[in-house]
């Protein structure tokens, strides 16, 4: 039996679906949130950040009830002990939003959606970036209010109104939030969930461990600019110690922790703009 072909009129259009238009920029962030949003890891290493940092925070607390205190004593940073860790599970995250797409292939269908790898690119660390946040600010502050709650019955707590208080739990979510953007940038530059993991823990926690043996003079220099080192300061409200390393000012050693992280990414994105998928 044959087939018949049917052709229009002559003056009739035919009704072909229309196109999807040009992608926006507004389209690339709802389909990274989406992405983001579908992985079952994010939820789980947000949650075991989250419990980490505030279960962290709480022990460390409840631990200086039962210890001499100083003059230098901070009880804000001590009620956020749990972002030396936390620097960590973020930094894990900031590797897998990225890194997770090449090692499933995903990254070539992502690609194919959305050709303009720059858009794409900025639309996947803004979204992750505001997921890093919100995250860590719910994380900071019920890490304070409790370490400060286990605190109050022996009269070493603070309140969030005290001078420094504020910007230190905010900054502890800036902190983190700074981390996993550099971790975010080592993920895009590596393209290696492993080998972006552990430059991740090198810069940010192996590095901060080997410095302590350099001679006190090298220290002096060296430690203000070690990544993790630099943006703890800005979850600090006591000045240092006597005798202790001269570090940067809290915003400049935030600063400098950014500096890094802007320098991960850019080398990343640049890299990712010529190299094949």
């Amino acid at each position: 039996m044959g087939t018949t072909t049917v052709r229009p009129a002559a003056g009739v259009a035919l009704d072909l679906p229309r196109s999807a238009g040009r992608v926006t920029f507004a389209g690339a962030l709802r389909s990274e949130l989406t992405k983001i949003g579908s992985v079952r890891s994010t939820y789980w290493t947000l949650l075991a950040m989250f419990v980490v940092v505030v279960g962290f925070g709480a022990l460390a607390s409840w631990g200086a009830t039962h210890g001499p205190h100083g003059p230098f004593f901070d009880p804000t940073r001590q009620s956020l002990a749990g972002l030396y860790i936390g620097q960590l599970i973020i930094g894990v995250l900031g590797v897998l939003v990225i890194s997770s797409e090449y090692s499933t292939g995903m990254i070539r269908t992502t690609l194919t959606a959305n050709p303009h790898r720059g858009m794409m690119i900025t639309a996947k660390g803004v979204v992750f970036t505001v997921v890093a946040l919100v995250t860590s600010l719910a994380t900071t502050f019920t890490a304070f209010f409790l370490g400060q709650a286990l605190m109050s019955s022996h009269h070493i707590s603070t309140t969030i109104g005290s001078p420094n208080v504020l910007r230190a739990v905010i900054g502890g979510a800036l902190f983190l939030a700074a981390c996993g953007v550099l971790a975010f940038g080592l993920g895009l530059l590596l393209r290696h969930t492993a080998a972006g993991i552990a430059a991740v823990v090198a810069l940010l926690f192996v590095v901060t461990v080997l410095v302590n043996f350099l001679p006190q003079s090298w220290q002096n220099h060296v430690d203000k600019w070690v990544p993790a080192m630099a943006g703890a300061q800005l979850w600090m409200t006591m000045p240092q110690p006597p005798g202790n390393t001269p570090m940067f000012a809290a915003w400049t050693g935030f600063a400098v922790l950014c500096g890094y992280a802007a320098i991960a990414v850019a080398a990343g994105a640049m890299l990712f703009r010529r190299r094949d998928a």
